[in-house]
């Protein structure tokens, strides 16, 4: 009875998420005909070298990033690459953010740490990412974007560069006063996981030092670097019309999207976030929106390919005949607040 209703909570958070990605892919698509999405053609072959080398690349660098933060756990860079791998393939096919939840949890004996100390780095590395990409998303701003928003957008960039820099430059001293401040506040459940999460992260950056912490801030530019290059590749392959900063604002804007509750993969709302994005540099919209739908294609196939073919060979070596599903069904529904830290 209770794996009955367990799936059907489970459901039921599932369903929302696919109607928001219907709704965006209607919303997209709505004014386009079947016509205008066969005609994409590869107008300069060429660039097919480029969307490969920089994928390839981009995501061998999130896995040395990831080894970098491992670091003190021992956890070598085979293993690190296999798990977060595994993680990222995971995300984009199964709901609720399984692969961050497999990659907190299941695969802590592998990498040799508990979950608490697992859980900091991959808080700490969607902070470092996040942060990039509304760096790249303020540079690149189009002129039709509304003044209000660009300042608004700018205060935003101010802030979390002020907050990213505390954060590595004193997350050791930072922790007595944020949970004195914490204390101050109404204790709301939402507080207690803020607060928690915010403090695994600054044990995490602690344990790195401030060396380390700013050379995770430089391998986290690089990352993105080539992600954008995978966008500007891809639109030159295809001959996309826009200017040089089109495709590096679609990338910002697209992996910002996968904040938007949606369906695995974030189906729906990237293809609108690419299409916003190269329409505001000039190209035009039933372009735009079959970049995105391409784009967003191979990144799942690749990205979600590599990562299983990856996960099938170690099942395999270890022979591991237990069935998938039941593997997932005995994971938590998500990230819980109650981790024993190690730290403390």
């Amino acid at each position: 009875m209770t794996a009955t209703h367990s799936k059907g909570r489970n459901l039921l958070k599932t369903v929302p998420g696919l109607l928001i990605s219907a709704f965006f892919l209607w919303y997209t698509f709505r004014n386009i005909h079947l016509a205008e999405i066969r005609s994409l053609r590869f107008a300069h072959p060429i660039w097919i070298v480029g969307v490969l080398g920089f994928t390839a690349a981009s995501y061998t660098l999130r896995c040395v990033r990831w080894t970098r933060m491992m670091h003190s756990t021992g956890a070598r860079f085979g293993v690190c690459a296999r798990v977060l791998m595994t993680s990222l393939a995971a995300n984009n096919i199964l709901p609720l953010r399984i692969g961050d939840i497999m990659r907190v949890f299941t695969y802590s004996p592998d990498l040799g740490a508990s979950p608490s100390a697992i859980l900091s780095t991959v808080i700490l590395e969607k902070l470092l990412d996040i942060f990039i990409l509304v760096l790249i998303f303020v540079l690149t701003m189009g002129a039709s974007v509304s003044p209000h928003f660009k300042l608004l957008a700018k205060v935003t960039l101010v802030v979390s560069i002020v907050g990213i820099a505390t954060l590595l430059l004193g997350a050791r001293a930072l922790k007595a006063p944020f949970s004195r401040l914490i204390t101050r506040l109404p204790q709301k459940p939402i507080l207690t996981k803020l607060e928690h999460w915010i403090l695994l992260a600054l044990d995490c950056l602690s344990e790195i030092g401030i060396a380390g912490s700013i050379l995770l801030l430089i391998q986290s530019a690089i990352v993105w670097t080539c992600e954008g290059m995978i966008f500007v590749s891809a639109a030159n392959l295809i001959g996309l019309v826009t200017d040089g900063i089109g495709p590096w604002q679609a990338v910002s804007a697209t992996n910002l999207s996968y904040l938007i509750p949606s369906s695995p993969g974030a189906i729906g709302t990237f293809e609108m976030a690419a299409k916003a994005s190269l329409v505001s540099h000039g190209a035009p919209d039933a372009q735009s929106a079959v970049f995105g739908l391409a784009l967003h294609a191979w990144l799942l196939i690749s990205v979600t390919g590599a990562g299983g073919i990856i996960f099938l060979i170690h099942r395999a070596r270890i022979h591991n005949h237990t069935p998938l599903l039941q593997e997932i069904e005995a994971l938590p529904d998500e990230l819980p607040d109650d981790l024993p830290s190690e730290f403390s």
